[in-house]
Order: C-alpha cells, then sequence, then structure tokens
C-alpha cells in the first residue's frame, strides 16, 4: 500500500509539471470549475425558492422572480460548464503532445542495444496509445473528478445546515461505499493496462511483418502471419472486453451505492 501510494504521488507530481507550463489556462478551467459546481448546488436550493415562493404563493410576481433565478443559474452553469470543457480538453492536447515530444526525443537518444531488445510497435503504442490516456486523463477524468469532489463537499454543507443528524448517518455509511469503489477501480487500472499491452503486442506484430515482408512472400508464411495477427486482434479484443465489463460494474456499483446510501 506504502510504495502504491508513493507511486502515485510521483505520478501526480509529473502530471501536475507537465500542466504547470499551462497555469493560466488551469486556473481558468478551476474558477469555471468552481462556478459549475457552485450553479449545480444552487440549482437545488432555486427548485426549493421556486416551489416555496413561486407556485405556493399563487401570485405571478413571486412565480417571474423565481423563474428568472433558476434561468440566471441555468445561464451560469452552461456558460461555466462549456469554459470548463474547452479549456481542460486543451490542456490534455498540449500536455499529450508535450509528452510525445519528450518521448520520442528521449528514444532518439537511446543506444542501439536498447532497439535490439526492444520491439518498434511497442515503442509506437507507447508513444501514441499511452500518450492518449495520459491526455484523456487531463482532459476529462481529473476534471470529472474535482468537479464530484467539490459537488460533494458542498452537498454535505449545505446538507449538515439542513439536517445534521441525517449528515451524520450519511458519513457513517460513506466507508461502504468507497471501499467497494476504490477496490472496482484498482481492478479497472490493472485490466486497461493489460489491454494496452495487448494493444502493444498487435503493433509490434504488424511491424515485425512488414519489415520482413520480402522474406514473408518468398517463404510462402502469409497465412501464418495472417492467423498470428489475427490471434493477437482477438487477445487485444479480449483484453478490452475484459476492461470494458469492469468498467461497466465499476459504474453499476457506484450507482447502487451512492443511490443506496
Amino acid at each position: 500500500m506504502t510504495g502504491a501510494r508513493r507511486v502515485d504521488s510521483r505520478v501526480l507530481r509529473r502530471l501536475l509539471a507537465c500542466v504547470a507550463p499551462y497555469r493560466v489556462q488551469a486556473a481558468g478551467a478551476a474558477l469555471a470549475l468552481v462556478a459549475a459546481a457552485s450553479a449545480v448546488l444552487a440549482f437545488g436550493a432555486g427548485l426549493r425558492w421556486l416551489v416555496g415562493h413561486g407556485f405556493a404563493t399563487g401570485t405571478g410576481a413571486p412565480l417571474d422572480q423565481a423563474l428568472r433565478a433558476m434561468l440566471a443559474i441555468v445561464a451560469v452553469l452552461a456558460a461555466a460548464t462549456a469554459a470548463r470543457a474547452y479549456l481542460v480538453a486543451w490542456i490534455g492536447e498540449r500536455v499529450a503532445a508535450d509528452l510525445r515530444r519528450r518521448v520520442f526525443d528521449h528514444v532518439l537518444g537511446l543506444s542501439p542495444g536498447f532497439f535490439e531488445t526492444s520491439r518498434v510497435g511497442d515503442i509506437i503504442s507507447r508513444l501514441v496509445a499511452d500518450t492518449t490516456i495520459v491526455q484523456t486523463v487531463v482532459g476529462s477524468s481529473v476534471s470529472m473528478a474535482l468537479r464530484n469532489a467539490l459537488l460533494v463537499a458542498g452537498g454535505t454543507a449545505m446538507m449538515a445546515v439542513a439536517s445534521p443528524r441525517l449528515t451524520l448517518v450519511t458519513l457513517a455509511v460513506l466507508p461502504c461505499v468507497v471501499v467497494p469503489i476504490i477496490v472496482f477501480g484498482r481492478r479497472v487500472r490493472a485490466l486497461s493496462r493489460a489491454s494496452q499491452d495487448r494493444l502493444a503486442d498487435t503493433g509490434a506484430d504488424v511491424e515485425e511483418t512488414f519489415n520482413a515482408i520480402a522474406t514473408v512472400q518468398a517463404f510462402g508464411r502469409e497465412g501464418d502471419r495472417r492467423a498470428g495477427f489475427a490471434d493477437r486482434v482477438e487477445a487485444a479484443v479480449a483484453a478490452s472486453q475484459a476492461r470494458n465489463r469492469a468498467r461497466a460494474a465499476l459504474a453499476g456499483v457506484v450507482i447502487l451505492l451512492v443511490f443506496g446510501a
């Protein structure tokens, strides 16, 4: 556990270092994130106000005021969400591009012995596919995680004001929600890594075949290469499907536990 946390912290620091050159855009995304989360929390309070001061009064003026307030909240939510989505996607693209350049520059400087013991397909997969995963993490996953964290913190604070007893009950069952999610999350991460490895095997097989295409055709080994490639493709599909099943199970568990709690 300690080693895993140490590795995760190192990865997090490296990601932050990659984002550091774009701190202005990151600050803008953070502000938009806070505004969007605040608007979501305010929407619930706005609905209560709409019912209590709008429909309940039976008169037009309070209802108009409540509806205008709700429209303002929706406008803020829409604008903040659009700004956050654009900025985090932009940052993700730039970070992925920077990583690809750094990896390519690093590989170019390695000794010939490295290329004798490494498959070019693996290197290409790391350069293209793995950096795409980083782009997804930076450009989407981190933003959604922070958004959900803000919503949880704000919702807990609002609930504590409304009902301290209900808040204590909810916090008491929180470990029953978090622990299964952590367990499933680790399983999904391991399967994602296995899926990337099988995809790298496929790329390596293509590279090896086409580099020796003259020899393959001269000895009539096209059928063997087709069968071998088909096996690798099926292995990659099987790994991806296992990952997808784990992700689907994780989504179901999260919904069941969160709403059940």
